[in-house]
């Protein structure tokens, strides 16, 4: 089974550092850092404007990974909903991270339930979204502008998921051997490691 449907990128510069970041950070190369050296230009400007995003946001940490874990697991994609489900067991435990993955958020505080939500409905169908919706943030102390970078954040994700999925870029072996036993349980869906 092959880790995507393209086959290897051809090698340059930004391609090679884009592979020695995983190397450094997380032990081997990613499947989807492999679908993505196809223009590691623009993988590199996809992680720029994210971490531009979030370099100025007041969303937690926390906050975060619980959005992106809600997004990618409404979205069905198992390559993110793993690694972000891993992440957020790191800040909380495994079991609030699978109850998230299974759209569960009793564990959560009431500013990360009403993001999980959020994420939900932007997900399905965001032309159904409504100004209660956008109040409902508000009432639980999110402000415009973090309502604006949670929203802006899910756009992100689902486009950086659909190109993952689109490709066949499959979860890393390694990435499902290091996740938490109750993470890898709540991912049903989307590709097989």
């Amino acid at each position: 089974m092959s880790a995507a449907f393209l086959p290897e990128p051809p090698q340059s510069p930004a391609a090679k550092a884009a592979y020695e970041d995983d190397l450094s950070s997380d032990g081997y190369v990613n499947n989807l850092t492999r679908v993505w050296c196809w223009r590691p230009d623009v993988l590199m400007s996809f992680q720029n404007t994210r971490a531009e995003l979030l370099s100025a946001s007041t969303l937690s940490a926390r906050e975060v990974a619980v959005l992106v874990a809600a997004t990618a697991a409404v979205r069905g994609d198992s390559y993110c909903s793993l690694a972000w489900g891993v992440r957020l067991a790191g800040m909380s435990d495994e079991e609030t991270a699978a109850a998230v993955l299974r759209g569960d958020e009793a564990a959560l505080s009431e500013r990360e339930t009403a993001l999980a939500d959020w994420s939900r409905r932007v997900v399905t169908d965001p032309n159904a979204t409504t100004e209660a919706d956008t109040q409902r943030l508000r009432d639980a102390g999110l402000n415009d502008r973090e309502i604006f970078e949670a929203t802006t954040l899910i756009a992100f994700r689902l486009a950086f998921s659909t190109v993952n999925d689109a490709l066949g870029a499959r979860p890393d072996a390694q990435l499902v051997e290091n996740a938490p036993e109750l993470v890898r349980e709540a991912v049903t869906f989307g590709r097989p490691a």
